[in-house]
């Protein structure tokens, strides 16, 4: 599972990074290290470019949105099933009506600078975050899965994160683990000609799951009123249990 994450990056350095293009006039987002679900996050999609007319080109380019957190795919009655949506097993994404469209050809990447989990305590009841982030400060992708609901100006694009079974260490923390993707499987997740999800989602590579971090920190992350870089500070010992927070 994937409940919560941080996310700092300036937009026009994950532009760089995912050689994405912004979307133009869209106002930036705020660094945010307690990213929680329904809140606006950046995503990197395959946009199908137009002409004058409004007629498909053929071209397209990465670019680089705000969406909101929870999918809500675009026979849903109302926005609210987004809040059940925030991530999307791997397993099932060609089979599960909500998804199945999507993983076929609205794929994106989630750019992320670590993900929370939380263990039960061995020494004591409750259960200890972590921050799993790269040992080298750089950052990561998601794969998730986007789409958009309703028309005109009130379309609302929503996104979710795919979960794998954790890899290596991670499976000492959490039987599962968002899908991080390496730079060199990030075009072909993106490619909108790829339909078939399955050939696409394949584990994260041992060896790049070696180069994360798994680093224990502080109680305050359960709560989404908190915020802040200390938030991933490392933590060796905590005198209070630390609440996993309550997701949809």
């Amino acid at each position: 599972m994937c409940g919560r994450y941080a996310a700092s990056r300036r937009p026009e350095d994950l532009a760089l990074e995912f050689e994405a293009v912004p979307v133009e006039g869209q106002a930036p987002l705020p660094a945010d290290h307690n990213v929680a679900p329904t809140k606006d996050v950046y995503v990197v999609r395959h946009k199908k470019e137009r002409d004058a007319e409004g007629a498909l080109t053929g071209g397209g380019h990465r670019e680089l949105r705000a969406v909101r957190w929870g999918l809500v795919p675009s026979w849903a009655k109302d926005v609210s099933v987004g809040n059940r949506m925030l991530n999307a097993r791997v397993e099932s994404l060609a089979e599960k009506p909500a998804f199945r469209t999507a993983a076929a050809s609205r794929r994106c990447l989630v750019p992320a600078d670590g993900w929370y989990e939380w263990a039960p305590r061995q020494d004591r009841p409750g259960k200890q975050p972590f921050y799993v982030t790269p040992q080298d400060g750089s950052g990561l992708a998601f794969a998730g899965l986007w789409e958009v609901w309703g028309r005109g100006e009130d379309r609302l694009y929503t996104c979710t994160v795919v979960t794998a079974p954790a890899v290596g260490a991670l499976t000492e923390v959490h039987p599962r683990m968002p899908l991080v993707l390496p730079p060199d499987r990030w075009a072909e997740w993106l490619d909108p000609a790829r339909e078939d999800v399955t050939e696409l989602a394949g584990p994260t590579p041992p060896e790049y799951v070696e180069r994360l971090e798994i680093r224990p920190v502080g109680p305050a992350v359960g709560n989404v009123a908190n915020n802040g870089p200390q938030l991933t500070a490392r933590v060796e010992s905590v005198s209070e249990p630390a609440d996993q927070p309550a997701l949809f």
